[in-house]
């Protein structure tokens, strides 16, 4: 039975650039880090030249981490060398991941002031359990989807 979840991983293919954006713009810290290049690790990946490098991130402020708490990892694969793929929203298998912000209309002002590409301004929610509040695409370096969204007042 699953009791809980741990972390959102996403691949990227420039470790340091991501750890800049993540850390400098959207508010992460660093919990971990480290070189996956081992046994265990090329069995449970299915690549038996795995060789990687593994961030985990979390929401400064955030004490509750751990196996009780949410994640994000980072993961930039050396051995075998990845491709680039269409993670655009609309495809099968892409994924994003929704950040809650107090308020949504700064947040976007000063990610617009540094260069971050986002798929609209801020857009009110006007049906379902979250009308009222707020909510945004933006893109990493990467080009993966995240999502800003404001609860109703």
């Amino acid at each position: 039975m699953i009791i809980s979840h741990w972390h959102t991983a996403f691949t990227v293919s420039d470790i340091e650039r991501s750890i800049k954006f993540y850390t400098d713009f959207l508010n992460f810290e660093v919990v971990h880090r480290q070189r996956q290049s081992n046994t265990y690790t090329r069995e449970f990946v299915g690549y038996p030249d795995a060789d990687l490098e593994a961030v985990m991130l979390k929401i400064k402020g955030d004490n509750n981490v751990g196996i009780s708490g949410h994640l994000l990892e980072l993961n930039q694969y050396y051995s075998p060398k990845g491709e680039k793929i269409d993670v655009q929203t609309c495809n099968i298998g892409s994924a994003h991941l929704a950040l809650v912000v107090d308020d949504i209309h700064q947040t976007y002002e000063s990610l617009i002031e540094n260069n971050v590409i986002f798929k609209s301004s801020p857009v009110e929610i006007e049906h379902g359990r979250n009308k009222g509040g707020y909510t945004c695409y933006f893109l990493d370096p990467d080009g993966i989807t995240l999502e800003l969204f404001q609860p109703s007042q």
